[in-house]
């Protein structure tokens, strides 16, 4: 069987050596070289044609989102950012210039606790080769052009005209979530009478630096959820990566309640968890929204909000960096609208009856 060729850039020559044993440790990849800097890298790229490149951001010469920009619009590579805590805020920009994804590791490289990340990595570098054929092609260093790919509307059952009033969007993500979301909360022109929840697959410490980034850009008030908030109108709140987010009725409102996932918990934060509390709470007055994203998280959450009376939309495969999670969602037979990135805003505001 044909390995999968990669290439590991990264300017601390113990991450390269421990990152290339971990992929190693993978009996279907093959690390066919590495690079100490952005000029390097783009020259065995070149000559080593990867399938993959694994990256680090800060680097001598030429920086890692230089190198991501030549990567993912010159050679239409898959790319996976390998980057401390302390550069969150850049991690997200890589997401929104192309990255796959990303694997948080410890501050300081030259450290054992680098070991940490192996299980991480390796089933995201996996997870890239499960998809389809030609994921490669659907990257674009342009959010707005992922955007824009696909037409209007598409049904995925047949359905009636009745307009819902939802209180609450409960939206989730997984792979290629940031720049979605980015994209669904810059389209909304100004506040609406509901509020929005998001579960997405993130480790703990980044969500907090990715709802401020989102806050900027959104005339919603974005923030990462903490246990008791209240879920209003006009506000978005993010599960905190690493944890469950649920809900509950507490003197007349609703509140989060952030929690421990269970060992059972495949994907953090589980989607599946959030949904089955917005529909016990919720009922019919509540959209739940799939996007982007690897494996089934989300899949027994839309059944949940159907059984309530809630309404279901999932993006369509011509826009999702990933087509998992919405496969699986629109595969329960369940969902009332698949539409394309562009459309999911407008099409919460329309069947909100909020136009």
């Amino acid at each position: 069987m044909k390995k999968i060729r990669i290439v590991v850039v990264d300017d601390s020559a113990y991450s390269r050596r421990s990152i290339t044993r971990m992929l190693e440790g993978i009996d279907s990849v093959e690390v066919v070289g590495y690079a100490g800097n952005g000029e390097e890298g783009i020259q065995k790229v070149i000559t080593l044609k990867p399938d993959l490149v694994t990256l680090d951001l800060e680097m001598p010469k030429m920086d890692g989102f230089t190198l991501l920009r030549i990567l993912t619009t010159r050679f239409s590579l898959p790319v996976i950012v390998i980057s401390a805590l302390s550069g969150a805020d850049k991690v997200f920009k890589a997401l929104e210039l192309g990255a796959l994804d990303f694997v948080a590791k410890p501050s300081g490289t030259a450290s054992i606790d680098l070991l940490s990340i192996k299980a991480d990595l390796q089933k995201k570098v996996l997870q890239v080769f499960a998809l389809k054929p030609g994921i490669s092609s659907r990257f674009n260093s342009d959010p707005s052009v992922l955007a824009s790919r696909g037409g209007g509307a598409v049904l995925t059952k047949s359905w009636n005209e009745t307009h819902y009033t939802f209180d609450l969007v409960a939206i989730g993500t997984s792979t290629g979530g940031p720049p979605a979301l980015q994209h669904i909360f810059s389209t909304f022109e100004h506040k609406y009478p509901f509020a929005i929840v998001v579960s997405q697959h993130m480790p703990a410490g980044f969500t907090k630096a990715f709802a401020e980034r989102l806050n900027r850009m959104s005339p919603f008030d974005i923030k990462e959820a903490e246990d008791g908030d209240p879920v209003l109108p006009g506000t978005v709140l993010i599960a905190p990566g690493g944890r469950n987010m649920t809900f509950e009725v507490c003197g007349g409102e609703v509140v989060v309640r952030i929690n421990a996932p269970a060992e059972s918990d495949r994907y953090i934060p589980s989607v599946d968890v959030m949904l089955h509390s917005c529909a016990t709470i919720y009922r019919k007055r509540v959209a739940a929204v799939i996007l982007t994203g690897m494996g089934n998280d989300g899949s027994m959450g839309v059944r949940h909000i159907k059984e309530q009376g809630g309404f279901v939309i999932a993006e369509s495969e011509e826009s999702a960096i990933v087509y998992g999670m919405p496969r699986e969602a629109v595969a329960t037979g369940v969902v009332d609208r698949c539409v394309p990135l562009n459309r999911v805003a407008a099409e919460i505001i329309l069947q909100g009856g909020f136009s």
